[in-house]
C-alpha cells in the first residue's frame, strides 16, 4: 500500500462514514437495487409479450438474493475486455442470477444506474454533512451564551473599534452556519432522481417495450423514485440529469467552506493577541524548531481544506456549462474525482470546527487588559458629557481632549508606554473629575451596547428552535486522526 498514492482526504481528513458513502461497496449495491426497482416497476407494469409476462417474481427474487454479495473480481476481469463499467457490471450480476441475466437493465442506459445512484449518494452525503453542521452549532451557541456578557474588544480593519462581547463575535459565526444550513436544507428538499429516461431522455425504448402505452410509460419514474425513496423524477431531461445539480450542491459546501475559513481566520488572529486559543494536546508539538510554540494548526487545516473545496466548486460550474446537447462523456471523470472530493473535504472541515469549537480556551484576563489599554480613547466622549454635566464647555472640553489624545497616542506608539490618557484627563482642571471618576466611567459593561441582549435573542429565537427541532442527531463529538 505504500508504493502508491493514498489521498490524503482517506488517510488524514475525511470520517469512516463519510467515506463509506463514497465507496465501492455503497455505489455498486446502490446499482443492483437500482437494477431490482427497475424491474419490479416493470413486472408491476404488467410487461409482456405475447400475453406473456416478460419478468417473474422468481427472477426478481433471485436479483435481491444477490443485491450485497458483489462478485467485484468478475466486474474487473469483465470490463478488461469490454472497457464499460455498467456493462461489466451487469454481466458480474448475471453471472450470480442465471435466471434472471436477461432482464437486468433492460430498456435501460448506463445513466440509469450511473447518474440516479449520483443522486442517492449526494443526498446521502448532504445529510451526514447537515448532521455534522448541526452539532457545530450546537456547540458554538453554548459557547455564545456562555461568554454573551464578556466584554471584548471589537475590530474594524484590526483596528480596535467600539466593543462587543466574545459571545456576540461567536454569533456572526454562528449566522453564516445558520445561512449555510438554510441553503444545505433546501438543496436535500430538491433532490430528484434521473429515473429512467433513455438515451436521450425520450424513453423510446420503454415505448418500444409497452408497445405505445404512453399512460403506462408515464408511472415508470415516479415508481423507481418511490421504491429509492425520493419523491419524484426530474420531469425532463437529456441521457444525464442535468449537471448544474452537481454545481449547485458543491456551491452550498462552498459556502460551509467560507463560513469555516471565516471562523478560522478569527480563531487564528484571536490566538496570536493570545485571547483565545484552539485545543493544545498534551503530547502535541507546535514546532519542529521552537519547542514553546502553540500553534492554531486545526484552524490552518480548516483554512487549507476550505480553500480546496471553494476552487473545487468550479468543477460542476465548468462541466455544466461545457455540456453538448443530450450529453457528452466529458463530465464523467470530473465528476469521479470532484464531487466525492468536495463532500470528503468538508466533512473533515466540520470535525475539524467541531473539535475546535468544543475545546476553545479563553484567556478573560487578557480580553480584559487588552480593553482597558485601549477603552480610554473610546470613552473620550462619555468622559466629556460627564465634565459638561459639571459645568465645562463642550467646545473646549472637546479640543482638550482630542489633544490629549493624541499625546497619550504618541506615548503609546513612539515611546512603548502605557496609555497615560486618564491620567492627563484627571491633571486637567478644566474637566473638573478625578482619576477615580474617569475610570468608574470606563467599566467595560458600559460599551457593549446590547451585545448580550443581541446574542441571547439570537439563541433563544433563532437558533434553539432548529436545535430543538434536530436533538436526535445532536450530541456527536468528533476526533481527529492527526
Amino acid at each position: 500500500m505504500n508504493d502508491k498514492y493514498q489521498s490524503p482526504l482517506s488517510e488524514r481528513y475525511a470520517s469512516k462514514e463519510m467515506q463509506y458513502i463514497f465507496s465501492p461497496d455503497m455505489k455498486f449495491k446502490t446499482w443492483r437495487k437500482l437494477w431490482i426497482a427497475l424491474a419490479e416497476t416493470e413486472y408491476e407494469l404488467g410487461l409482456s409479450e405475447n400475453g406473456k409476462p416478460v419478468i417473474t417474481k422468481e427472477q426478481i427474487e433471485e436479483l435481491k438474493q444477490h443485491a450485497d454479495d458483489i462478485n467485484y473480481e468478475v466486474a474487473k476481469e469483465r470490463e478488461k475486455l469490454v472497457r464499460h463499467d455498467v456493462m461489466s457490471h451487469v454481466y458480474a450480476y448475471g453471472e450470480q442470477c442465471p435466471n434472471a441475466k436477461g432482464i437486468i437493465h433492460l430498456g435501460a442506459t448506463s445513466c440509469y444506474v450511473g447518474d440516479n445512484t449520483d443522486v442517492i449518494i449526494m443526498t446521502e452525503a448532504m445529510k451526514l454533512v447537515r448532521k455534522k453542521l448541526l452539532n457545530v452549532i450546537n456547540e458554538l451557541s453554548k459557547f455564545a451564551m456562555k461568554y454573551k456578557d464578556l466584554p471584548t474588544l471589537a475590530f474594524t480593519h484590526f483596528q480596535p473599534a467600539q466593543p462587543t462581547t466574545v459571545g456576540k463575535r461567536a454569533t456572526l459565526w454562528l449566522m453564516e452556519l445558520k445561512l449555510d444550513l438554510d441553503d444545505l436544507d433546501y438543496m436535500i428538499s430538491q433532490q430528484k432522481l434521473l429515473g429512467s429516461k433513455g438515451t436521450t431522455g425520450t424513453q423510446a425504448s420503454f415505448l418500444e417495450l409497452f408497445n405505445g402505452d404512453h399512460e403506462t410509460i408515464k408511472k415508470i419514474d415516479k415508481k423507481i423514485a418511490e421504491k429509492m425513496g425520493f419523491e419524484d423524477c426530474y420531469p425532463v431531461s437529456g441521457q444525464t440529469y442535468s449537471r448544474k445539480v452537481d454545481a449547485r450542491i458543491l456551491n452550498v459546501l462552498s459556502g460551509i467552506a467560507q463560513s469555516a475559513h471565516k471562523f478560522s481566520n478569527d480563531i487564528r488572529l484571536l490566538q496570536h493577541l493570545k485571547e483565545i486559543e484552539e485545543p493544545f494536546e498534551k503530547n502535541q508539538i507546535g514546532s519542529s524548531a521552537m519547542a514553546y510554540k502553540r500553534n492554531p494548526m486545526r484552524s490552518e487545516r480548516i483554512a487549507s481544506l476550505a480553500n480546496y473545496v471553494m476552487v473545487d466548486a468550479l468543477n460542476p460550474a465548468i462541466t455544466a456549462a461545457t455540456q453538448w446537447f443530450e450529453r457528452t462523456l466529458d463530465d464523467s471523470a470530473n465528476k469521479r474525482i470532484s464531487v466525492p472530493e468536495a463532500f470528503l473535504a468538508i466533512d473533515g472541515i466540520l470535525d475539524l470546527y467541531l473539535n475546535v469549537v468544543d475545546g476553545l480556551v479563553v484567556y478573560d484576563k487578557v480580553i480584559y487588559q487588552r480593553f482597558m489599554k485601549e477603552i480610554p480613547f473610546m470613552a473620550t466622549e462619555n468622559i466629556m458629557m460627564d465634565a459638561v454635566k459639571r459645568g465645562g464647555n463642550r467646545q473646549e472640553l472637546h479640543e482638550l481632549i482630542r489633544t490629549h489624545s493624541m499625546a497619550a497616542g504618541r506615548v503609546v506608539k513612539e515611546e512603548g508606554k502605557e496609555n497615560d490618557l486618564v491620567d492627563r484627563i484627571a491633571a486637567d482642571k478644566a474637566f473638573g473629575m478625578t482619576k477615580e471618576e474617569i475610570e468608574s466611567i470606563l467599566e467595560p459593561k458600559n460599551f457593549v451596547g446590547r451585545a448580550p441582549e443581541q446574542t441571547e435573542e439570537f439563541i433563544t429565537e433563532v437558533i434553539q428552535p432548529i436545535l430543538d427541532a434536530n436533538q436526535d442527531v445532536l450530541g456527536m463529538t468528533a476526533e481527529i486522526n492527526v
